[in-house]
């Protein structure tokens, strides 16, 4: 399998590191109100997704599958030293972490996770992604940036972000590049639910939860009733978590990592 190169920053911080992942049509922007509180307890390392960020967008669409991102964790954390780490992903990266989780489990110390309705979809859903997919992605193809800015979930449509961190992320969007957008929905979307694999997880877990969000609710008790060793911190938020409560968000995870830090 070819293997994506993934950009990523180490941030200031004490103790063992943190792998930021962040959302469909975000960037890492997203974390500014989170990567302060965070260097009490860990490094925080933010991650960009291919096609986002600084991440490049291979025309090799094997490597957006979410196999070839667990390989692109692994090498980051071989490159930050090899010792036990964090990882934490938000929406679609909460589907990447947890599955990285799952396969590389002795070099995960505990993994955070927000609402992702892609990474708990059940298999209808998946199919439904897996029709929608190639079609969403040849308007892309065929409009470019226009296409991906009428996605429903573009920041530009978000409603409870702070102000610097929604102009920091719809600036952020200027970048993103039509290929690497239209590839993570054909392949990445579809494949990135972890319902086959949640009953394995024997890694301290922590779902921050944001309960505005109705349409994860579901989702999340499906979570509780099947994920091992899962706790859950319910935030006043949507799905934006980590910037809608970012003190909150920052609380529960920093109590997280100091309970599980050896």
């Amino acid at each position: 399998m070819s293997l994506p190169q993934l950009a990523y920053t180490v941030h200031p911080g004490k103790g063992p590191y943190l792998g930021l992942v962040h959302g469909f049509l975000s960037s890492s922007s997203q974390w500014m109100h989170n990567l302060g509180a965070l260097a009490r307890v860990c490094r925080p390392v933010t991650i960009d997704l291919l096609g986002h960020g600084k991440s490049p967008a291979p025309d090799n669409s094997e490597m957006y599958h979410p196999d070839a991102y667990i390989h692109a964790l692994s090498q980051i954390h071989s490159e930050l030293g090899g010792n036990p780490w964090f990882v934490c992903g938000y929406s679609i990266g909460a589907g990447l972490t947890i599955r990285y989780t799952h396969r590389c489990q002795s070099a995960v110390l505990g993994h955070i996770f927000t609402n992702s309705s892609s990474g708990f979809a059940d298999t209808d859903q998946a199919a439904i992604w897996r029709t929608e997919g190639p079609l969403t992605a040849q308007k892309i193809a065929d409009k470019g940036l226009r296409a991906i800015e009428r996605i429903a979930v573009h920041p530009k449509f978000a409603k409870r972000l702070p102000n610097d961190i929604y102009n920091a992320l719809v600036m952020d969007a200027h970048g993103l590049s039509p290929a690497g957008v239209a590839n993570t929905l054909r392949i990445t979307t579809p494949n990135v639910s972890i319902r086959d694999i949640a009953c394995a997880n024997n890694r301290p877990a922590l779902l921050c939860h944001g309960t505005f969000e109705a349409r994860f609710e579901q989702a999340k008790l499906w979570a509780v009733a099947n994920m091992p060793m899962l706790e859950v911190v319910d935030l006043a938020a949507g799905h934006g978590v980590n910037m809608e409560d970012s003190k909150g968000f920052n609380r529960a995870v920093c109590a997280f990592i100091e309970r599980h830090t050896p």
